[in-house]
């Protein structure tokens, strides 16, 4: 997993180039910026921070770790420094190089002594622990991603505190066991790197209770061509656990999670189970997993708290989160069934059911098909009888008059000169007129005015045509209001080919027609919230992100132009090009969150809103607090996804109209339900003026209809606002719940 392809030593800046034309374009924007930022202004006080890294950001952990350090520390009241080095284990594992290594970060930094040291991986937590006295006296530690089980551990003093990471290959093999119950081997595989030894070597002593009762084999030392060919040919019933890939054999490095799993997965011709969570979407099955981005986050936190003055014995080291987690591809294809999992499974990839996505599509159709079989039976049926004998016509007609009148729809018949010579009873009881008053053409009386032309005048086209037709007309109910029907009528023939006249059957579609209004109205709404949101995010790309891009392009341009004249002058203006490209990160990091939060999909509702209160915070400069109680883990993603919208929707809404600062948003749950509360204590409005017309107001009432919720708004002028959302705790519930 902290595999490495690139050395450094070096704080990590990343810079993309500026095409000559936007360049030339913004650089008097950006001149002015720049003296704008000379004028005095109070800012925040800065703190320097020093990650160590075991490798380089093109490993995935080491990049995800990274990014949620930086989202934990987004609440800091400080003007964060960041530095980063790499010791690229993986490409310099030789002890003189990582000798020279450290050396040159101890004298890099002798003179410039970060506030806190943050260690990512095994080798630079032992650095820290050998030299920290030495080299970083009285500076706090955070370590992430150390295994206490692996050997060698250093023993660390009282200026360390950080997040273990909890690895269970014992419990990945018994999970593995049960779902694949006929299993006689394990293969275990991993690499030669030091990193790789480390996972394999706590791996062993994991696995060892397992080694009397089933043939486990070790495959650490092969080439990755080796490796692949043996895994292709492994025996019947076996299985794989996977532990980390950072050098083959033969010396070839790879990002475990990016490129050797990939490749493994594809060839083997058994299922393969992992020990992190970053191992899956690449075929892999799965397993109890230890969660990386969680490491990040608590790392984050800790060295908030270190800022803020605390020390580090007085905050406990933890370990890092740990569950059940499968992919739903994969699954299938090994033939595993849910139903074995363990309870409180987090299954990722599964798509939408077939029925799930098209169920009310299916419905109507097996509406619409009933009617039209309906229709044709009553056709068919009326065909046939007419051919029978004379002392079979009354016997027949009295059955037709008896379906017809039992049909669930309005049915008439007409003769050859065009006028109604039937109406079934409930026709009548519709129009709530005698048969003697419809006969005939009295039946035009009950017709909208403004629909009577053109009804008639598309069935006599259509009579004089002898084809079928369908028109659609407002019809007047005994009640005096008016309903849209939709009128079918085919042509009746009699047995020996004379046309007969034609029958017809009216089907309410009322509420068809005022869906279809509503659907339209809703959907310009959405159209146009959209070309919103698409306005606000090409604002933000444009006016924030790509003006500090310019800024970072005009500012390494006079660093070209004008080159520092001594070593102090040229780590000021390093750190000043860090500080730019921060900025830019985080502008983007919270453009990204409020697009789609992983969070949510991987933690749980719970710490998905937490971390999008932390940040809707510190970009709108408002505090919104956050509170939560006997929330379960296990909410069904369409209730969680449902609370996390409407959450943000409210609180949007509030920031643009309430007219505070200040945001109240609180969870929690009973038995049998869960309720959400996005309060303000703002300008307010009056609720009995409420047309319910806003796509803010509506996205909120459709999203919690979908889970079968209610949704209630308190409001008075000048008293603040209150919207809460009252959710069925599971799918199921919420189904009886509806019945």
């Amino acid at each position: 997993m902290l595999q490495g392809q690139m050395p450094s030593l070096r704080r990590e800046i990343s810079s993309r180039d500026q095409s000559k034309g936007v360049l030339r374009g913004s650089r008097l924007f950006a001149l002015i910026l720049v003296l704008l930022t000379v004028a005095p202004a109070q800012t925040p006080s800065p703190r320097r921070i020093l990650i160590l890294n075991e490798v380089g950001t093109q490993h995935p952990a080491i990049s995800l770790i990274d990014q949620h350090i930086h989202a934990a520390l987004q609440k800091s009241p400080y003007r964060i420094e960041w530095y980063k080095e790499y010791l690229d284990t993986i490409w310099f594992p030789e002890v003189g190089d990582q000798q020279h290594f450290r050396q040159s970060i101890i004298d890099k930094y002798r003179n410039r002594q970060p506030d806190v040291i943050i260690t990512v991986g095994p080798t630079p937590l032992r650095f820290m622990s050998e030299k920290h006295k030495e080299a970083f006296p009285g500076i706090p530690i955070v370590y992430c991603l150390p295994n206490a089980d692996a050997p060698g551990v250093p023993e660390l003093d009282h200026d360390f505190t950080g997040v273990e990471t909890d690895l269970n290959a014992a419990e990945t093999l018994k999970v593995a066991l049960v779902l694949r119950p006929k299993t006689e081997h394990v293969f275990v595989i991993g690499g030669t790197s030091y990193y790789d030894r480390l996972q394999e070597a706590v791996v062993k002593g994991q696995l060892k209770q397992y080694e009397q009762n089933s043939d486990i084999s070790y495959l650490l030392d092969l080439t990755m061509p080796a490796l692949l060919e043996r895994v292709r040919n492994l025996p019947d019933h076996s299985i794989i656990i996977f532990t980390a890939i950072g050098r083959d054999a033969a010396g070839t490095r790879f990002a475990s999670s990016g490129e050797a799993s990939p490749k493994i997965t594809t060839a083997a011709n058994a299922p393969l189970f992992s020990l992190f969570d970053i191992y899956l979407n690449h075929g892999e099955v799965g397993g109890y997993l230890s969660s990386v981005a969680d490491q990040g986050t608590v790392a984050g936190e800790m060295t908030l708290e270190l800022l803020n003055g605390k020390k580090p014995p007085n905050i406990p080291r933890q370990k890092s989160v740990i569950a059940y987690m499968f992919d739903w591809g994969a699954l299938k294809h090994w033939g595993i069934k849910e139903s074995a999992l363990p309870a409180g499974s987090i299954v990722l990839n599964r798509p939408p059911s077939f029925w799930h996505a098209y169920k009310k599509y299916i419905f109507i159709a097996l509406l619409v098909l009933l009617a039209q079989s309906l229709a044709m039976c009553v056709i068919v049926m009326r065909r046939l009888k007419r051919g029978r004998a004379e002392s079979e016509l009354a016997e027949s007609e009295k059955q037709f008059r008896l379906l017809t009148n039992t049909a669930p729809v309005l049915i008439w018949m007409s003769g050859p000169d065009k006028l109604f010579t039937y109406f079934n009873q409930r026709w009548l009881d519709f129009t709530g007129r005698p048969v003697e008053v419809e006969l005939g053409d009295g039946w035009t009386e009950g017709v909208h005015p403004d629909d009577l032309d053109k009804c008639m005048q598309s069935y006599v086209t259509a009579f004089d045509r002898r084809e079928p037709f369908t028109l659609e007309y407002r019809l007047r109910r005994k009640e005096g209001d008016y309903r849209w029907v939709m009128d079918t009528g085919v042509p009746r023939i009699n047995a020996d080919g004379s046309f007969a006249g034609y029958i017809g059957s009216v089907v309410d579609v009322t509420e068809h027609k005022l869906a279809e209004k509503t659907l339209a109205e809703v959907g310009g709404k959405l159209i146009a919230a959209q070309e919103r949101e698409r306005t606000r995010i090409a604002w933000e790309l444009h006016e924030d992100i790509n003006q500090q891009l310019a800024l970072v392009s005009v500012t390494l341009d006079q660093f070209r132009q004008n080159p520092p004249r001594s070593t102090s002058e040229t780590s000021g203006r390093v750190a000043g090009f860090l500080k730019q490209i921060a900025d830019v990160s985080e502008s983007i990091t919270a453009l990204s969150h409020r697009l789609h939060s992983s969070n949510l999909e991987y933690l749980g509702v719970v710490v998905a809103m937490q971390s999008f209160c932390r940040e809707f915070s510190a970009q709108h400069h408002v505090e919104v607090r956050f509170s939560h109680e006997a929330v379960p883990d296990n909410l069904p993603r369409e209730i969680s996804l449902c609370l996390f919208r409407v959450m943000q929707t409210a609180l949007v809404s509030a920031l643009e109209h309430s007219g505070v600062k200040s945001f109240d948003v609180a969870l929690h749950a009973s038995n049998e339900r869960v309720y959400l509360s996005v309060h303000d204590a703002g300008v307010g409005f009056d609720t009995e003026e409420l047309k319910g017309d806003g796509i803010g107001l509506i996205s909120i009432r459709e999203r919690t209809r979908l889970v079968n919720g209610k949704v209630g708004i308190h409001s008075r002028p000048n008293a603040g606002t209150t919207i809460e959302v009252e959710v069925p705790l599971t799918l199921e519930l919420a189904q009886s719940t509806t019945q």
